[in-house]
């Protein structure tokens, strides 16, 4: 298997902070590794210094070989002067260049133009690659390709992103929170493509799904310090549980081994002049290592809701359109005590839209909203914390809140309750614009609670936090004595947390589900599947002629009678080992046939989804 990248001795500090020291890894051929760790410890920044965006304090970085990598960064940089389309071709391509003059002459009327821009995509076999490229973003639900990149959302243009990242098609790739932003349905086929790729993969993300279901290693940073786990998410949890508890162990047998030793060193130095040093030195070593700290700091949500009554809010015959564009079409719903509801649908259908109606902060159309009078909203909105960014957190706390009571009987300063929130008192005096995504994703959840809210609404509450503070916040919630409306791309968060679904499905549509997010995959599935069966109940010949399959072209049909003979060969390679396997004989070389295994399984599974798309079509 081949190197790829090699990490050693890294280590890297923002002033006096060390985020992490010494740390050392490799990455090989087919790895597809997660980074797991608590915000602030350096995740984002451990990938721009491989990347080559930011400089290490020490160590060295090396790539093996004449390796094509991509970086996705949280945030991506993309030209806003740029067009969709163009902003997904790389010019340093040839091939790209000819698609990227082809689409121009298409929308330039010059007919000239257009006739050479033709010939050189012929020249350059530039066909396959246009198809690629369109294929792609409308997979990403990317449909105007000659839209302004100025105009696109941020979830939009991670797509684009990613599309020009996919198209590329590196041999490694880096992705900072790819999840982010993006819808579900979008993140489920990244996840999957992922899965099929053949592709090297770095990454950091806090969707546990996402990690259990692409990854093959996790690397944890904890402490400054790196552990490697060779499994899935779920492995390294087990893992990890384990690498504590021994942690925990050795400890209290350092800590017991040093009160011995240290009634030693208590005694006159007339008792121990002719001892030996080494006993002196490993006394010294066992006081080191007995200040090991393995308490975990997390965020302490100890945070109670007020009363709430039995009349939450009721909607009546709520319209709401921007233009041509359907929001809400006479939508109508009551709202019981301690319901709590998850929201999901595309990006752009209205869900936001819908839960600033609810609080009065979009007006509605027509219709009404009925909301009870004990009601008390504490809305954590997906724009981020709305506080003067040029302040410091303290201050800024103060002004909004300069005394928090927690039901009805405790009292905490802002200070105190900062500090619940991770934030010492040295970190409270930072500037608000200094802080990461992780901290201003905390510092906002402290401020919607500090109200103490009995109906919490949470737009998107996963972006930036890490994976402890969501366990820490899903376990909060799940006790919370409230109503509460999520909106999210976080499948584990929602499957841990809702009730029952509102689907938007588009044009003011809204499909209430009675289950989570697992369970409704499951209904789609099986929804999915009995229509198929119907389909192919139907005569053939019954289907109109407009609804008939559309036929293989030559290049197709090639392409299907090599895949079915691919596939057989693929299927009897793979039936020979697992013979082999299951034979009991010694097996020379098991690591690498193995690995040919796994291969094999990736392949027919690329090969077998390939061969049904294109069986779907008339030969």
């Amino acid at each position: 298997m081949e190197s790829y990248l090699q990490v050693e001795n890294l280590t890297k500090s923002v002033g006096d902070r060390i985020l992490f020291s010494d740390m050392t890894f490799g990455v090989n051929e087919g790895d597809k590794i997660g980074i797991v760790a608590k915000n602030g410890t350096g995740k984002t920044t451990l990938l721009r210094c491989i990347a080559g965006k930011e400089s290490p304090d020490f160590g060295k970085i090396t790539f093996h070989g004449d390796l094509r990598v991509g970086l996705l960064e949280q945030t991506p940089d993309v030209d806003p002067d740029s067009t969709v389309i163009g902003a997904c071709l790389n010019y340093d391509s040839p091939t790209a260049r000819t698609v990227a003059e082809y689409e121009e002459a298409l929308l330039s009327n010059d007919s000239h133009r257009l006739d050479n821009a033709i010939q050189q995509m012929e020249a350059a076999g530039a066909w396959d690659f246009e198809d690629r490229l369109k294929r792609i973003l409308t997979q990403l639900k990317i449909v105007d390709l000659n839209q302004s990149v100025r105009e696109l959302s941020g979830g939009q243009k991670k797509r684009v992103a990613l599309a020009r990242i996919i198209l590329e098609e590196p041999d490694f790739i880096l992705l900072d929170e790819p999840t982010n932003h993006l819808d579900i349905e979008t993140i489920e086929w990244l996840e999957k493509w992922l899965k099929q790729s053949r592709v090297t993969l770095l990454m950091v993300t806090h969707d546990r799904y996402f990690l259990d279901r692409v990854c093959n290693q996790i690397i944890e940073i904890d402490r400054q310090q790196m552990y490697a786990y060779q499994g899935n998410y779920d492995y390294y949890l087990r893992k990890r549980s384990e690498r504590i508890d021994a942690m925990a162990s050795e400890l209290a047998k350092v800590k017991n081994t040093l009160r011995k030793e240290q009634e030693w060193m208590n005694r006159q130095p007339q008792a121990r002049a002719g001892k030996a040093k080494y006993r002196i030195d490993a006394f010294y070593d066992l006081k080191d290592r007995s200040r090991l700290n393995l308490e975990e700091k997390n965020v302490k949500l100890e945070v109670k809701s007020s009363y709430i009554g039995s009349k939450i809010f009721e909607a009546r015959n709520i319209n709401k359109r921007y233009g041509d564009k359907i929001i809400l079409s006479d939508f109508s719903y009551t709202f019981a005590r301690y319901e709590k509801l998850g929201i999901i649908g595309d990006n752009g259908v209205g869900k936001s839209t819908f839960i600033k109606m609810l609080q009065g902060l979009v007006a509605q159309d027509s219709g009404e909203w009925n909301v009870g009078e004990t009601v008390r909203f504490g809305y954590y909105n997906q724009d981020g914390i709305q506080l003067d960014r040029n302040k410091r957190v303290i201050d800024a706390v103060t002004e909004k809140c300069e005394e928090i009571i927690v039901n009805g009987t405790l009292h905490f300063s802002p200070m105190q309750f900062l500090q619940k929130f991770l934030f010492t008192p040295l970190d409270q005096q930072k500037y608000i614009h200094t802080l990461s995504g992780g901290e201003l994703a905390r510092l906002h959840l402290a401020t919607v609670l500090m109200t103490s809210p009995n109906f919490l609404i949470l737009d998107e509450p996963t972006n930036d936090l890490d994976i402890v503070t969501l366990g820490l916040l899903e376990e909060y919630l799940t006790g919370f004595n409230g109503c509460l409306i999520v909106i999210s791309h976080d499948r584990h968060f929602l499957d841990n947390i809702v009730d029952h679904l509102f689907v938007f499905e588009g044009d003011g549509k809204i499909k209430d589900f009675p289950g989570n997010y697992s369970e409704y995959r499951e209904y789609i599935k099986n929804q999915n599947e009995t229509d198929a069966a119907t389909t192919l109940k139907s005569p053939v010949n019954d289907r109109p002629k407009a609804e008939r399959k559309e036929r293989l072209s030559f290049k197709e049909k090639k392409e299907f009678e090599a895949l079915s003979k691919e596939i057989d060969s693929l299927n009897q390679e793979k039936e020979g080992l697992e013979n082999l396997f299951n034979s009991g004989d010694v097996i020379m070389n098991m690591d690498e046939k193995s690995r040919r295994y796994n291969e094999l399984k990736e392949l027919l599974d690329e090969k077998e989804m390939r061969w049904l798309e294109l069986s779907e079509k008339e030969y």
